[in-house]
């Protein structure tokens, strides 16, 4: 892996003087290799938007108690945060598709700087609910756009490029519940406007490679402006749709168990083991451990031995351990987190790749359509998951979820593509 030798600034891949990038790597290819500055700059950037979109229900606790919410409340501001961040994702994919916007990723962190600013100050609940659609918008526009650049700085490791960007939402996505834990949470709400630094912070760094990509746009022969790869999928309509369903099926497995961790792992390790909390999110953190290095796997994986092996291991291959899971010691618990989190992550970065090769020319729609679904699921996951632990206790929700990985049987009906 190497990085494109740049002047001026002397950041590489990024700069050459004040105009923009090299010659080098204005044409990236598969022999040209990942132009490791874009794919950094878009992973710290990934991390700061994830981070400042995990804020806002790390902080539901703060919330609830100053403006006296009920769970319905607290709920409406879930369902409009999540709604304008999964929902209009595959719109956002679809139109740039047609007519890429290389500023537009500085644009949509810019709506949550504004989104975070406006929370900090937020008087009256439905102040909270248009903080919450503002910065559910900035995500919605920063990811599929972002996955596009991801793609076109790869130079042709599709995988790694996916697993370099996406390892930085898995870090901001766990940095954000311990921010607010140690930053909202002892200063009050007026504190989440420091976190605007963060959203600026991103806004710098995706302004610079917005103009990597202009110059890209600039350069790039026509034809191949929209992404990477043949303007013509190899298989006909109604295979793409059946396949994109059967990949749609996989992330719902894969998120929807995900959720049971993210959400409820730490209760379960207090309810069944009466763990102490601080210890019970000790071992969160070691599940999300895992994650972010099976996100860093997954990628460079599927480069090297296909799409649809990885995917296939990577769903079903964690059934052995998500069954074992809910009968065993707090050891044990402990230990088969890890190979679950380190499977289960490897998914996604091989899943989009797999979905990017099968659509060429859909790169921002795809990364619409399955960042905002995987957004979504999880959310819905979250809630639905909830309501069966308050009435059947959170152990068997273990136990339940315990079958989902099965799921990866569907990838079997998985056409193999070069």
């Amino acid at each position: 892996m190497r990085a494109e030798a740049g002047g001026g600034l002397g950041v590489p891949g990024l700069s050459e003087g004040p105009v923009g990038v090299t010659q080098a790597s204005a044409s990236p290819g598969r022999g040209a290799g990942p132009t490791l500055a874009v794919l950094l700059g878009l992973s710290l950037s990934h991390l700061l938007n994830d981070l400042v979109q995990s804020l806002l229900p790390a902080i539901y606790p703060l919330l609830k108690e100053s403006f006296r919410l009920d769970f319905g409340q607290i709920g409406l501001i879930t369902f409009v945060f999540q709604g304008t961040a999964s929902l209009l994702q595959p719109a956002v994919g679809l139109y740039t598709d047609r007519r890429p916007l290389p500023y537009s990723l500085a644009s949509g962190m810019g709506l949550s700087l504004v989104g975070l600013a406006l929370l900090s100050i937020a008087p009256v609940y439905g102040a909270l609910l248009a903080a919450a659609a503002l910065i559910g918008l900035g995500s919605a526009i920063f990811h599929p756009e972002a996955s596009r650049v991801a793609r076109l700085a790869s130079g042709g490791r599709y995988g790694l490029a996916q697993s370099v960007f996406q390892v930085g939402g898995n870090a901001g996505t766990a940095l954000g519940p311990l921010l607010a834990a140690f930053v909202v949470v002892p200063h009050g709400q007026g504190s989440v406007a420091w976190f605007c630094f963060a959203a600026l912070a991103g806004i710098l760094v995706l302004s610079a490679v917005g103009r990597w990509y202009a110059r890209q746009l600039a350069t790039a022969p026509r034809g191949t402006r929209k992404g990477s790869g043949p303007a013509a999928s190899p298989l006909s309509r109604v295979r793409i749709v059946a396949t994109v369903a059967i990949l749609l099926g996989l992330i719902f497995s894969k998120y929807f168990y995900m959720a049971s961790f993210s959400s409820y792992y730490t209760f379960y390790l207090i309810h069944r083991f009466g763990v102490p909390v601080a210890l019970a999110q000790v071992y969160l953190f070691v599940f999300l451990g895992a994650v972010a290095a099976g996100t860093i796997l997954g990628g460079p994986i599927g480069d090297r031995f296909g799409r649809k092996l990885v995917i296939w291991i990577s769903i079903l291959g964690v059934l052995p351990f998500s069954l074992v899971l809910p009968h065993v010691s707090l050891a044990w618990t402990v230990v088969l987190s890890v190979p679950i989190g380190l499977i289960l992550a490897s998914a996604m970065p091989a899943i989009l790749v797999y979905a990017q090769d099968l659509l060429p020319g859909r790169i921002g729609l795809v990364g619409g359509l399955f960042f905002g679904f995987a957004f979504g699921m999880g959310g819905l996951g979250a809630a639905l998951l909830g309501e069966v632990a308050d009435h059947v206790g959170i152990e068997r929700v273990y136990e339940l979820c315990a079958f989902l990985p099965a799921l990866g049987l569907l990838a079997v009906f998985l056409p193999r593509l070069r």
